[in-house]
């Protein structure tokens, strides 16, 4: 959202946040969906990027074409351990954060 509008906005008594402050999310929160919906974004750019449909990478990772399908949305019913499994797949090795 542009400057203008946003003070536009709250000039006017709106509140301008993001969905973490709509729904009230922790920090923690916030940091797990956004991550979880990075992995999805991976998951279906590495699947379009081997020119896989995602009928084919459900039979490499043994589960249904919805499955896959759900993967790549970030549905809450798919675990971020799953993601992460499904890329390895592709040889994707996620960089740890830490020390």
């Amino acid at each position: 959202m542009n400057t203008t509008k946003r003070k536009k906005l709250e000039a006017a008594g709106w509140r301008v946040g993001d969905a973490a402050d709509f729904l009230e999310l922790t920090d923690a929160e916030a940091l797990y969906l956004e991550t979880k919906l990075q992995l999805a974004k991976r998951l279906e750019h590495e699947r379009k990027g081997r020119h896989l449909t995602q009928k084919k990478l459900a039979a490499v990772l043994k589960t249904s074409q919805s499955r896959v399908a759900l993967m790549e949305k970030g549905d809450a019913s798919v675990s971020i351990d799953l993601l992460v499994r499904a890329l390895g797949v592709f040889g994707v090795h996620l960089a740890c954060a830490g020390k």
